[in-house]
């Protein structure tokens, strides 16, 4: 078991393995070969988490042959601790949501790909969101990303949803493209990495520092032009 990722002994003795796919979608292959080696290595339960993960509850000395079954399978131990955590988004495309008006999972798994596992201060974590109500709560994470058109988003950063004083993120772009949203991403990982304190969460800087200090530069809201990009293609298909 690796420092750094989602493994947790149980009271009961048993190993949580946190296992993360493409923001929670599996193929029908995948969920038979997580079956097959669930019951393979005596896993007591398979339990679908609020981060799109699947945490099987295995026996200590079964845990390596488990995780040496996901790898075939395109699966993999989700990164914890210090690290930008698995995306949530939620199924914002035309094929699994009619409520859709961008294509937000498409969009969450190309920033999973890309930046999950990427060593932060504190752990980071990212939501997306199709449409106005936000299945994922995008503004109670670090990072968060909500759909106000075709391919057009708006992003909050500082929110934070797991505590007693939860926080709502501050709005810092409106109807920016998919593409534009990666690059508000990176500027805000830069000046995360930059302003915060050891084991400090983005809120906490943000109160810390002021929201002014994440405030993007001009490039970065800068309006599109009416052809769509090479990205924007990419994720329509």
């Amino acid at each position: 078991m690796n420092v750094g990722e989602g493994y947790f002994k149980q009271r009961n003795g048993l190993i949580a393995v946190d296992i993360m796919a493409a923001c929670g979608v599996m193929t029908a292959e995948q969920w038979f070969g997580l079956g097959q080696a669930a019951r393979e290595n005596n896993v007591f339960r398979l339990k679908m988490t609020t981060r799109q993960t699947v945490v099987a509850l295995v026996p200590e000395e079964n845990v390596e042959r488990l995780v040496a079954a996901l790898e075939p399978l395109g699966l993999r131990v989700a990164p914890f601790g210090k690290v930008v955590r698995p995306v949530k988004a939620c199924p914002g495309n035309e094929a699994l949501c009619p409520r859709a008006i961008a294509d937000a999972l498409g969009l969450g798994i190309v920033i999973q790909e890309k930046y999950v596992g990427q060593g932060v201060p504190k752990d980071f974590k990212i939501a997306v969101a199709g449409c106005a109500r936000g299945c994922t709560d995008p503004q109670c994470a670090d990072f968060g990303v909500r759909a106000s058109g075709q391919d057009r988003f708006d992003v909050f950063i500082g929110g934070r949803g797991g505590t007693v004083k939860p926080v709502h993120g501050i709005p810092i772009a409106r109807k920016v493209t998919a593409e534009q949203v990666l690059g508000l991403l990176d500027f805000v990982l830069e000046r995360y990495r930059n302003l915060a304190q050891p084991y400090e969460r983005l809120c906490q800087t943000l109160a810390r520092v002021g929201e002014g200090q994440f405030q993007p530069p001009a490039e970065l809201l800068a309006s599109p032009g009416e052809e769509a990009s090479e990205f924007a293609r990419f994720l329509q298909g």
